[in-house]
């Protein structure tokens, strides 16, 4: 089995090896690709990496290039993971919409827009390459913003599915909290991607006991505390939201907090150049602890688990991913991607039957999704008019004053990624 990671130079590689290592049973690599433009960085991921599978005894080889033609021949699976433009693109993703008293975020509000907008055509051009290397190749996706560029993967006709970390972190955290193994969670685990509520947490499988009431009443302040919301909250909506909803429930809120800090990609930046540091000692078979502040925890496992599904060596039989809706939802399109639980095999994904959503959290995704739409046009596209419309659309801006002049700082700030402006 052969594996190429597209963004294999990131500092979040040496995570995603070290689950490749530690459960080569259920996905049994025998040569893993890391690709990616940056070759010094390369270098010290992949000596990380050799020495990570050494130290665990995993006989699979690893290799680099800079070369995506090489790097995805004959791969069984393409997981892509990679950030055009880079941390210095993510900061000014995280800073310019805060001019215009919008919140700065790199997945969602016109900071995630900016970034569809520079990822969906390279995207794009990565998964015909590897449609042309092995049309029977399944493209992990693990770039932001997920929704958004999944659904370009799918409407382009690709093998694609799209995965965050997100529902795993949750259900380990609850697993812990409930001192049960994790693969005893299962989530009613509901919307779009970084736009989701755990609206139930079952015990022993999908139909089994919905241990959230139990879960809030004993560790609510926990719960909330992580979330960065209030206990009332919580306790009023009944259900767990993802900590991304808190940029729609308390927006001024943070915009408040974001310009009085430096941006998480300056944090992550300062991050990635220890972490590269550290990579280079060449004593380092480990993963660092550090690596843990960085983000992406139980990529991992996720990514383990989903591949080894898709490419028929076992896997979870059910997780959440991100897929076409196909009806699961029915006040979206067909073709919208919603992030849900949905059996997964080596044909794909399929949602599993959600029940009717109250129109507190159906009518964010409805609107949602429409942004998503035309987000989607915009970066197949282009036209300063689409972007307008899309910023016009997103419900954490919405007003045409606040999308005038967001479009005027987006296309200023990602000329060089934009091939129409």
């Amino acid at each position: 089995m052969k594996l190429a990671v597209v963004g294999g130079g990131s500092t979040y590689t040496p995570e995603l090896i070290d689950g490749f290592a530690r459960l080569r049973d259920t996905l049994p690599i025998e040569e893993l690709v890391l690709v990616d433009p940056a070759a010094d960085r390369l270098d010290l991921v992949g000596g990380l990496a050799r020495r990570i599978f050494a130290k665990q005894d995993h006989a699979g080889r690893i290799t680099t290039t800079t070369d995506i033609d090489a790097g995805v021949a004959d791969a069984d699976a393409v997981l892509l993971q990679l950030r055009v433009g880079g941390q210095a693109a993510r900061n000014k993703d995280e800073t310019w919409p805060l001019e215009c008293g919008c919140v700065g975020q790199e997945t969602t509000g016109a900071g995630g827009l900016a970034k569809a907008l520079r990822t969906v055509p390279v995207v794009l051009d990565i998964a015909e390459r590897v449609r042309r290397a092995n049309p029977d190749a399944w493209i992990i996706d693990f770039t932001n913003p997920v929704g958004i560029v999944t659904r370009a993967l799918l409407q382009a006709g690709h093998k694609a599915v799209g995965l965050c970390n997100v529902a795993i972190g949750f259900q380990r955290k609850f697993a812990r909290l409930l001192d049960v193994n994790p693969s005893e969670v299962h989530l009613d685990h509901v919307g779009l991607n970084h736009l989701t509520w755990e609206l139930g947490v079952r015990l022993g499988g999908p139909d089994g006991e919905n241990v959230l009431p139990k879960l809030l009443a004993e560790h609510g302040d926990a719960i909330a505390d992580d979330l960065r919301m209030p206990r009332q909250i919580v306790d009023r909506l009944g259900v767990v939201p993802s900590y991304y909803l808190r940029y729609f429930y308390a927006h001024d809120e943070v915009v408040r907090e974001l310009g009085t800090k430096p941006s998480r990609a300056a944090e992550v930046a300062a991050m990635e150049k220890e972490l590269l540091a550290m990579y280079g000692d060449p004593t380092l078979d480990e993963k660092p602890e550090l690596l843990a502040k960085r983000g992406g925890a139980f990529y991992s496992e996720a990514a383990v688990d989903l591949a080894a599904s898709l490419l028929g060596n076992g896997g979870s039989p059910v997780q959440v991913v991100n897929t076409y809706n196909n009806g699961t939802l029915p006040f979206l399109p067909d073709d919208a991607v919603i992030e849900v639980q949905a059996r997964v095999g080596h044909d794909g994904a399929t949602p599993l039957a959600v029940p009717a959503l109250d129109p507190l959290y159906a009518g964010l995704i409805a609107n949602v999704t429409a942004y998503e739409d035309l987000a989607l046009e915009a970066a197949l596209r282009g036209g300063r008019d689409r972007v307008f419309k899309a910023l016009l659309a997103h419900p954490l801006i919405g007003q045409y004053e606040y999308a005038e002049g967001l479009t005027d700082r987006l296309i200023a700030h990602n000329r060089e990624h934009l091939a129409w402006a």
